[in-house]
């Protein structure tokens, strides 16, 4: 069952109380170890990439519903409490420590049993996810947060976070393994925000022939005439009925250093459009103008269809909808980490009971996970 709801999520500036975020990582700890005991580390990552899932986690552990650090706040806590941990292991963050994502991946995926070659694989996921939310997804929201969970069979989930600084609103991006297949068509498990806006979607599939139109037009040097006719019926046939260039189109193609990043993917000659969104210096711009490249010339349309599919939802730290509970918040530590040692040396009857009341609760129709 889909939920569905309106909610917005402006930024918030400062950090999460020291005290808030201190017990954030404890019961971020021990819910993730009482998933991981139970179900596997692979079900933890599932349902990260669940908007909803990671929503109501986030207002399990205290942080308000309507902060932009719903994502970056509940996504640091989590990283905190499974540092070191053997089985699953978060990497990447806000701002500087998502560029670290790719070192961390390679200095610590071993330490979890995950081979160098798989460590590699991981981390060119990493890059391919950020770029291609910050190229092939231009709904205005640019890439501030990237966080990739990680568990030892090499199993992965992205959860990374953009920011529209003339809104001041966020928007989420949800991945999940198992739905990204080749991570250029419609990879996302979700994408969550307040509002639907025009965007450029190279990741739709209506955009898959675009796609293929804009590895042509590198490989073949379309551009370079593109940089230089003077007319358009110099390279359109006259079956086409209008077409016109615009002007920002013409700019980056006349741009000398924008020629230069064609003409380095030109020589590179990537074999599809993945190998060409990683080529360096292919960024948004370079995307775009192909796209319309690709209209001006063979009459293909982009999508211009937003990926957004979910809207954010509930409550904390604020005093909305009440004040977080401090000695509530710190029992549902105590009663949740109890249950997860219990449950190691064989006593597994508050988890059972906790795994009944879960089932109580869905049948309600409070929670649907």
């Amino acid at each position: 069952m889909l939920k569905s709801g309106i909610a917005n999520l402006p930024l918030h500036h400062g950090k999460a109380p020291p005290w808030l975020f201190r017990n954030m990582v404890k019961l971020a700890g021990a819910v993730s170890e009482a998933i991981i005991d139970e179900m596997g580390s692979t079900t933890l990552i599932k349902r990260l990439s669940n908007p909803f899932w990671f929503q109501s986690f986030s207002c399990l552990l205290g942080y308000d519903w309507h902060s932009s650090g719903t994502t970056t706040v509940t996504m640091g806590a989590l990283k905190e409490a499974l540092k070191g941990h053997d089985s699953v292991r978060v990497f990447g963050g806000k701002g500087a420590a998502s560029r670290k994502t790719p070192h961390e991946i390679a200095e610590q995926a071993p330490e979890m049993g995950v081979s160098s070659s798989k460590a590699s694989s991981l981390v060119d996921v990493s890059r391919t996810a950020a770029k291609v939310d910050s190229a092939l997804v231009q709904d205005g929201f640019t890439l501030y947060h990237h966080t990739i969970i990680v568990d030892k069979k090499a199993r992965w989930g992205v959860v990374q976070q953009g920011m529209n600084d003339s809104t001041g609103y966020a928007r989420r991006y949800h991945w999940d393994d198992r739905l990204a297949g080749e991570m250029i068509n419609e990879p996302h498990s979700a994408v969550c925000s307040d509002a639907r806006v025009k965007t450029l979607n190279m990741t739709a599939a209506e955009s898959e022939h675009v796609r293929k139109l804009s590895v042509d037009i590198v490989n073949e040097g379309s551009f370079e005439r593109l940089s230089s006719q003077m007319k358009l019926s110099d390279f359109i046939s006259h079956e086409y009925r209008k077409l016109s260039m615009p002007r920002h189109h013409m700019i980056f193609f006349s741009n000398k250093r924008n020629l230069e990043s064609l003409r380095r993917a030109s020589a590179i000659a990537p074999s599809n459009y993945r190998e060409l969104l990683m080529i360096k210096g292919i960024g948004a711009s370079a995307i775009r103008s192909l796209a319309l490249a690709s209209r001006l010339i063979y009459g293909e349309e982009p999508s211009w269809r937003d990926p957004v599919n979910y809207s954010f939802a509930h409550g904390g730290k604020d005093g909305f909808p009440y004040p977080v509970n401090y000695k509530n918040y710190a029992k549902t530590i105590e009663v949740m980490r109890q249950a997860v040692d219990e449950a190691r040396v064989g006593e597994r009857a508050k988890m059972h009971a906790l795994r009944n009341l879960s089932s109580y609760f869905r049948i309600g129709g409070s929670a649907t996970f």
